[in-house]
């Protein structure tokens, strides 16, 4: 896959594979909260992990590995069926992107900046990261069929295709993504307050390494 083809992937594609209806059915929760979560963990997921990958002093194999299996796992083949969504593995992943805090430790930190309460992120962030990976797996493999086992994307290429889909978001600026990665990696972000405030967030959980 060539850079012009990482450029058309973006924040948006991502949040389309993701069946938000389903995943509210699955919780109990309601199907616009649930959406509202996504719209900021899906940017704090996929930010934490180039956070990863670009740290000269953060160990990403076993990301890059997480990437490369779940990518091969068939997750993203005929549209993410919520069941078969390894919310056990989706945690493992969880603490490989936020410097070794599980999913109840990141809820906690980020209830209260407008991803919705701390129960909501707890259940919703180990259902989102395989998909995440998936995603992302997939658009470096530039591969739209069925997966095969494949070694994993290194750290550079990766941090290609994390970048290109960074930049290539949509959705306006009620998207904070420029804060929290800017937040994440010490960039200074570009939008809201909010978004500041998660990027610090984030920034601790992954130990101030910036």
């Amino acid at each position: 896959m060539d850079r012009g083809e990482w450029e058309t992937a973006g924040l948006d594609e991502l949040f389309a594979q993701i069946p938000v209806q389903d995943i509210a059915a699955k919780l109990g929760a309601d199907q616009g909260e649930v959406n509202n979560a996504i719209r900021t963990l899906v940017p704090a997921l996929v930010g934490g992990l180039q956070a990863n990958v670009a740290a000269d002093d953060i160990d990403s194999t076993d990301l890059e590995a997480a990437v490369g299996a779940q990518a091969a796992s068939g997750l993203l083949d005929g549209g993410v069926k919520v069941d078969d969504v390894d919310a056990g593995e989706g945690d493992k992943i969880v603490a490989n992107i936020f410097g070794g805090n599980d999913s109840n430790s990141v809820a906690s930190a980020l209830a209260g900046t407008g991803a919705g309460s701390g129960d909501l992120i707890k259940k919703l962030l180990p259902i989102l990261a395989p998909i995440v990976l998936a995603y992302i797996g997939k658009q470096f493999s530039g591969n739209s069929a069925p997966a095969q086992p494949q070694a994993a994307p290194s750290g550079g290429g990766l941090g290609d295709v994390l970048g290109s889909i960074l930049g290539g978001s949509g959705g306006g600026g009620d998207n904070p993504l420029g804060s929290i990665l800017g937040g994440v990696l010490g960039g200074g972000g570009q939008g809201g307050n909010q978004g500041n405030v998660i990027g610090d967030i984030l920034g601790g959980l992954l130990g101030g390494k910036k």
